[in-house]
């Protein structure tokens, strides 16, 4: 079994497995495609970067948040408001994100 690291709400349902990758500055980093965009929060100047992620996760946010609005127009899976992921989740660690349930798991 394995092992919970997070809990959320769900903002778009979906199960994806992939590699991390924090980001702190839209401006600067870029992300492959598929991998899990774990951020505090998004904003428009994040576009470029979800649509090839295959999964969000925030630390902040609800059902009305940017994330939330986004993942469901792009259909990506989604969990907001898990308060810790940025200090939790480690960039490159492999997780499942189970969206239909708000958690995310270590692989």
């Amino acid at each position: 079994m394995n092992k919970l690291l997070l809990k959320g709400s769900s903002a778009c349902l979906g199960i994806v497995k992939g590699k991390v990758k924090i980001i702190s500055d839209a401006n600067s980093q870029n992300i492959e495609k598929g991998d899990i965009l774990v951020t505090e929060m998004t904003t428009p100047r994040y576009i470029h970067l979800i649509k090839n992620a295959g999964a969000i996760v925030t630390d902040i946010g609800g059902m009305l948040c940017h994330a939330a609005i986004v993942s469901r127009e792009f259909n990506i899976p989604c969990i907001v408001g898990t308060e810790k992921a940025t200090t939790t989740l480690k960039d490159g660690q492999i997780v499942i994100v189970n969206a239909n349930e708000g958690k995310v798991y270590e692989e």
